[in-house]
């Protein structure tokens, strides 16, 4: 019979951890939210041997027992048993050999919570190279745990791992040794707390001492513990200084032990040379500039070539249906409803994925820390920190999985403000609508022989959306009331290889993120689109049925044309072409008219949907992109009622601008209700964006008039 036990995987940030994660449950891996907090919660199968399974639970990284950001509170609550849903039978703890020192303050004390613990040391080869001579024997005596050495990224040592766990799970009920005296820290209230929880263990209960408002006790437990700190008059700061300087004490003596170090004056690694270029006040911003260029533009050169492939098998699949399938309701919500849903969804994963598998390669690479680094100075006085550069950065390519990058913001206001203006950045989708509205109003002039009028206008609506994001960060940050103190602690990893098949992991587990969680929400307002679109009003959609079957009678041989201004009518129409008409009035001062309402309401599916509907309303097709100069010469022949044209440069500029700023894309408002777990702030996003796009709209429409 096969045993099952829950093994919770910790250790310091940049420890290995995630890279043995990978290792031991390959594939066979979960990715969820622990309950209450947009935190990864990671669980993976792993096979020991053959008599033993266990369920592996990868915990946020985090320094120490002592937590101060939400994932760090995540790990604590399940090493304290505080978690309902995760009650770990042993800790599988993975140390830096290289930074053994810091290392151990974590490791002492997990041992001292009594929970079975086996200690793996990764980075061998790097603390080798610095010349650190490790004994293990040695360490796993003074200890009184299992040690031993692993490479996750070169699979070795994984079998001796593997036979150790299974060795102490045997055992598990056999608990680790005291590292120190923990009930001489506290000896009165330490005793009363045990009396109260018997099974505990004196750091244990030091702990219910110190955070028992975090934990889950009754109200009468939470008084009675509170009386004893008053009795005795417990000081928790001073307990906990006093107890750091006792472990590193006692780890100062088992590396003096265990541990030979080189001079500590040793000349200087390849990781710190590379950071004097790196991280230089000159080259290491035009290094990044240069770095960020090449993610940014391998997303769209990358991603292309299967977007297109997914959109040509969409397309040819509605084609099919189109022609197999009677014309009813039920086939136009299959082909246009359905399938236009499935296909909204599956063509951001290219996206999706090569933007994970790019970030997962910087960070393994050890870049992306040094990212982090040399922008902190800049997004911290907007209200921002480091970590906010790269979602925002991948915010150009997509903003779905650029919002959801955002999770490495420890600060929670510091998230919620990412994430709230990422959407500014203008995302490949806006791409169609740039393009072809620029090549309606921007005349096509090159200054010096080179320099394109019409690039210069793209590249300022780039500029644009970036200048505003900082710039309601910074005012946004008034009003977030978030309490939370920013702490920018970022440990510069060194630099190494980058390891594919964890790539291709993360990028797999980011792309059935999506499908399976924000993919549901993007196919109910797929069909409810489809719905007001479809349908209208009775008495008119019948009117328009009845007026173009009596011309296609009269008229065979221009049914094809017929038909097509017959679809016109009908979305004109339908409920979304009555709203288009509705809001025209609120439209009309930024230069737009009924057709451009019907654009922005369906371009809620999707921005790049502006193209398709315009191809629609002026009777060009199907297939916008085979007939964009057709669309285009039909859009710069539209006038108005008054004989002027509509897309004039006040009404493209108008329009350009609107399109920068404006929150139309519902893949990006149901993220960002996943990721914030609430409504609210997509709607409020959805509010702030509309408001600053209809003010500017207005303003350049006035100014060019």
């Amino acid at each position: 019979m096969i045993k099952k036990i829950n093994i919770a995987l910790v250790g310091n940030p940049n420890s290995g951890k995630s890279s043995l994660f990978n290792v031991l449950t390959g594939l066979n891996q979960k990715v969820g939210n622990f309950p209450g907090v947009t935190v990864d919660k990671k669980t993976g199968q792993c096979t020991i041997s053959e008599t033993l399974s266990a369920t592996l639970i990868d915990l946020p990284g985090t320094y120490s027992l002592y937590p101060k950001r939400a994932d760090e509170w995540v790990a604590y609550k399940v090493l304290l048993q505080q978690d309902d849903d995760i009650k770990p039978d042993m800790v599988l703890l993975v140390a830096d050999a290289s930074n053994l020192k810091r290392n151990l303050l974590f490791c002492s004390q997990i041992i001292d919570l009594k929970i079975p613990v086996v200690l793996a040391l990764s980075m061998m080869d790097l603390a080798g190279n610095k010349g650190t001579q490790i004994d293990l024997a040695g360490l796993e005596r003074e200890l009184g745990v299992p040690v031993v050495s692993i490479n996750p990224r070169k699979g070795k040592g994984i079998p001796q791992l593997k036979k150790i766990i299974d060795q102490t799970a045997a055992h598990i009920t056999a608990a680790p040794r005291e590292f120190i005296n923990n009930a001489e820290l506290a000896e009165s209230p330490v005793s009363a707390v045990k009396k109260l929880f018997p099974s505990i263990s004196d750091y244990t209960a030091l702990h219910y001492l110190i955070n028992h408002e975090h934990f889950k006790l009754g109200h009468s437990m939470q008084d009675r513990i509170e009386a004893i700190e008053k009795e005795n008059n417990f000081n928790p700061t001073r307990t906990q200084a006093e107890e750091i300087m006792q472990r590193y004490g006692r780890i100062k003596q088992i590396m003096q032990v265990t541990v030979v170090e080189n001079d500590p004056l040793k000349k200087a690694l390849f990781t710190e040379k590379l950071d004097n270029i790196l991280l230089d006040r000159k080259w290491g911003y035009l290094i990044l500039l240069a770095v960020l260029f090449l993610l940014f533009q391998s997303v769209f050169w990358i991603a292309h070539y299967p977007m297109d492939a997914i959109e040509w098998i969409f397309g040819k699949l509605s084609g099919f249906l189109s022609s197999t399938l009677p014309d009813t309701w039920w086939s136009d919500l299959l082909i246009n409803g359905v399938i236009a849903g499935l296909s909204g969804i599956m063509v951001f994963i290219p996206q999706i994925m090569i933007l994970f598998g790019l970030i997962t390669l910087l960070e393994d690479t050890g870049y992306m820390a040094r990212i982090s680094f040399l922008t902190d100075k800049l997004m911290r006085k907007v209200g921002l920190n480091g970590k906010s550069v790269m979602p925002m950065i991948s915010g150009f390519a997509c903003a779905v999985p650029a919002i959801m990058s955002a999770r490495n913001i420890e600060n929670r206001k510091e998230r919620l403000l990412t994430i709230m203006v990422t959407p500014l950045m203008s995302c490949s989708a806006r791409l169609p609508v740039y393009t072809i509205l620029i090549a309606l109003v921007i005349p096509s002039k090159l200054y010096f022989g080179f320099i394109s009028v019409q690039g210069l206008v793209m590249m300022a609506l780039y500029l644009l959306g970036t200048v505003m994001a900082l710039i309601v960060a910074y005012v946004m940050k008034w009003f977030i009331k978030i309490k939370e103190k920013s702490f920018f602690i970022l440990e510069l990893p060194v630099y190494r290889a980058p390891r594919w098949k964890n790539a291709l992991t993360t990028m797999i587990e980011k792309a059935k993120i999506f499908v399976f969680q924000a993919g549901k929400i993007i196919m109910v307002i797929s069909l409810l689109l489809w719905v007001l679109s479809t349908f209208g009003p009775a008495k008119n959609m019948a009117a328009v049925t009845t007026k173009y079957d009596q011309l296609v009678q009269q008229n065979p041989q221009q049914a094809t044309e017929l038909n097509r201004e017959r679809k016109t009518a009908l979305l004109q129409n339908s409920f979304a072409g009555t709203l288009g008409k509705f809001i025209e009035p609120a439209i009309r001062p930024l230069g737009y008219d009924w057709k451009i309402g019907i654009a922005l309401v369906t371009s809620f599916a999707a921005r790049e949907v502006f193209v398709g509907t315009m191809a629609t309303l002026y009777s060009v097709g199907e297939d916008a992109s085979e007939n964009s100069s057709t669309l285009r010469q039909k859009m710069n022949a539209a006038v108005r009622s008054d004989g002027t044209k509509v897309y004039n440069l006040a009404t493209g500029l108008s329009l350009l601008v609107f399109y920068v700023l404006a929150m139309q894309c519902m893949s990006t408002m149901a993220v960002v209700k996943r990721e914030t777990r609430s409504w609210k702030w997509p709607l409020i996003q959805l509010a702030y964006m509309t408001g600053l796009a209809y003010l500017l709209s207005w303003g350049i429409y006035r100014l060019f008039i």
